[in-house]
């Protein structure tokens, strides 16, 4: 099981407005260059969504589809993959308000299942998925600062589109 997380502050923002954007996964491939497709399938306000994704991964594609629960009232989106790549893939993002700015957090766990490869596959699969959510954060709100590593180019967390 390998762990990924990712933190950002969206600056002079409220968080209701982070939330509604950041659940706009059909945006994310514009956004993120790792991202080949996104699919809502049953998307926000719904209270439980669905959606479709593809990463570019080594040299083909990382697939899967999720089961998503949004409670906007907490700041919350949890996800859990239902089919695809991982053996195990969940999480959930967290948007709380912090004065005039808005904390963003990404937590996810995921297993590929094959112990054998998971020291070639895991690390390569982490800075894919926070590079991905970086680059989108950036991409949907320009006053944005990553905190902590991620591994992107300069220009991939610190201004949006």
């Amino acid at each position: 099981m390998r762990h990924v997380e990712l933190d950002a502050v969206v600056r002079s923002e409220k968080a209701e407005h982070v939330f509604e954007n950041v659940v706009k996964w059909e945006k994310y491939p514009q956004l993120a260059p790792h991202v080949q497709a996104a699919t809502a399938h049953i998307a926000h306000p719904a209270e439980q969504g669905s959606s479709s994704w593809e990463l570019h991964f080594r040299s083909g594609l990382l697939r899967w589809t999720e089961e998503e629960r949004f409670v906007p009232e907490r700041g919350e989106i949890h996800f859990e993959q239902t089919d695809g790549d991982f053996d195990s893939f969940a999480g959930q993002w967290q948007i709380t308000q912090s004065g005039d700015d808005v904390l963003v957090r990404f937590d996810a766990d995921f297993d590929f299942g094959i112990p054998s490869l998971e020291g070639i596959l895991d690390p390569i699969a982490e800075r894919v998925i926070k590079e991905t959510v970086a680059w989108a954060i950036t991409g949907l709100f320009a006053r944005t600062e990553i905190r902590g590593d991620v591994g992107t180019p300069e220009a991939a967390v610190t201004g949006g589109a």
